[in-house]
């Protein structure tokens, strides 16, 4: 995940930097993840721990090419109806209505782009959930490890 998500950004960005330099004013898309906002236990963690440094990498280093005439743009999604990934477990609970279309990402990307918006969310309530995490760190995990504990004790596991 590291190397995908952080380090492929990395190397993705220096492979096309001299082409995007030549072609100023351009831009730069990083898909990162409404995970790299916030983290949360379990199997997510090095997911958002990935995403984390991948969104921490598009912060940064967009002020540094400003000046050359690249603008980068942080898109964040949360779980996206695509084959194979983990938000298939969510089908069937109230839970599934936060799952978007890949038709939304795509417009929100364009959106990011024409408007010039450093970072983005796809769904707006994410935001909130980014700026609770980042106001009040302890809540959120408090409130993960709470309902892990109540799936665990009832479904008879220690």
């Amino acid at each position: 995940m590291i190397a995908t998500n952080y380090l492929g950004s990395i190397w993705t960005l220096r492979a096309f930097l001299p082409l995007l330099e030549a072609g100023a004013p351009s831009d730069v898309v990083n898909v990162a993840s409404v995970a790299g906002t916030y983290a949360v236990g379990g199997s997510a963690g090095p997911y958002a721990a990935s995403k984390h440094a991948q969104l921490a990498f598009s912060r940064g280093v967009a002020a540094e090419l400003a000046p050359r005439g690249i603008r980068l743009h942080s898109v964040n999604p949360g779980p996206v109806r695509t084959e194979g990934f983990p938000q298939n477990r969510l089908r069937g609970t109230r839970l599934e209505r936060l799952v978007l279309e890949p038709e939304a990402v795509a417009e929100s990307i364009l959106r990011a782009v024409e408007r010039d918006k450093p970072e983005t969310f796809v769904f707006g309530a994410y935001r909130l959930v980014a700026l609770l995490q980042a106001a009040f760190p302890g809540t959120l995990v408090r409130r993960s490890a709470r309902r892990a504990g109540m799936r665990r004790g009832s479904a008879g596991q220690p």
